[in-house]
């Protein structure tokens, strides 16, 4: 017997069950061969066409037709409804739970955590209540006793350190109280409303006092504590001289005064200022927010 080509004989191993891919290429291999028999059909002497030179090929094709698939065996069980697939792109969600440990996206629906807009402070492990640094200090952080309360205990001047910044000698200044306030609220009096909430330039850049050890003018700089919570704000305050604070110690102020503090520097020292003579004068014309 003559040997079959390949692919016939992978037909003729396939498996059985699988009907519509045996039926589908049999025919279309049929055809072929039938195609490639009509240019190779040989007649005999008599003018008849003779049979194919392989009819086992036909054969084998034709019983690999002619079955047909086995029925599959019976359930007891109904068939559930068949189910539409999920869309994709899209993640189900109920409550707090999530399918597939996806989070849903603000854009489908989701919420979004905001920050605390709160301005006070946030660090719990620092209590509000300090040691005070000086008799006109408060036992609360960034906060001096009202003007009543220190004329009422008998404190008259405030006194504080300053140093040369050319030879680094010190000395101590002392400020009258009332004649030192009087002067600080006239000018905020009568440049409130040019100051646009931002410190003036007498504010941001302040004249020092000068040195009496080297004669150098401008140059005797307030002593600052290393502990923001022992600064002296009240002598800074009375001498006008707030604006040697750095922007994190202005930022400190702000928040233990429950100020807002994301802003520029002169913003700061504007609040810082204002915020101080409301402490001494709560009555008086210091609102930040008024003009």
């Amino acid at each position: 017997m003559p040997l079959l080509p390949s692919s016939i004989l992978l037909i003729s191993n396939a498996n059985p069950t699988d009907s519509s891919l045996l039926s589908s290429y049999s025919h279309a291999r049929l055809r072929h061969m039938k195609g490639d028999g009509d240019h190779k059909r040989r007649r005999n002497g008599e003018g008849e066409d003779m049979p194919p030179s392989h009819p086992s090929v036909e054969l084998t094709l034709g019983l690999s037709c002619s079955r047909s698939p086995p029925s599959p065996p019976p359930s007891s069980q109904t068939p559930a409804a068949a189910q539409p697939p999920p869309r994709p792109g899209f993640s189900v969600f109920h409550g707090a739970s999530f399918s597939n440990g996806v989070a849903p996206s603000p854009r489908f629906g989701g919420t979004r955590t905001r920050r605390n807009p709160t301005q006070g402070p946030k660090d719990g492990s620092k209590g509000e209540l300090v040691q005070p640094a000086f008799a006109w200090s408060t036992d609360r952080r960034a906060t001096v006793h009202s003007l009543a309360h220190l004329r009422s205990h008998g404190i008259r001047e405030i006194r504080g350190v300053v140093q040369c910044k050319r030879c680094e000698a010190s000395r101590e200044i002392k400020y009258d109280l009332l004649a030192k306030f009087d002067e600080v609220g006239g000018f905020i009096r009568a440049k409130k409303h040019l100051m646009h909430d931002r410190a003036p330039p007498e504010w941001t850049c302040p004249v020092l006092p000068g040195c009496d050890a080297c004669g150098q003018p401008n140059c005797m700089r307030p002593v600052m504590a290393q502990k923001k919570r022992d600064i002296n704000w009240l002598f800074l305050l009375l001498g006008q001289t707030l604006g040697i604070c750095n922007l994190d110690q202005l930022k400190y102020f702000c928040k233990h005064t429950k100020n807002h503090r994301t802003g520029a520097k002169d913003r700061l020292l504007y609040l810082t200022y204002l915020g101080l003579c409301k402490q001494l004068d709560p009555a008086g014309p210091f609102d930040p927010l008024c003009h």
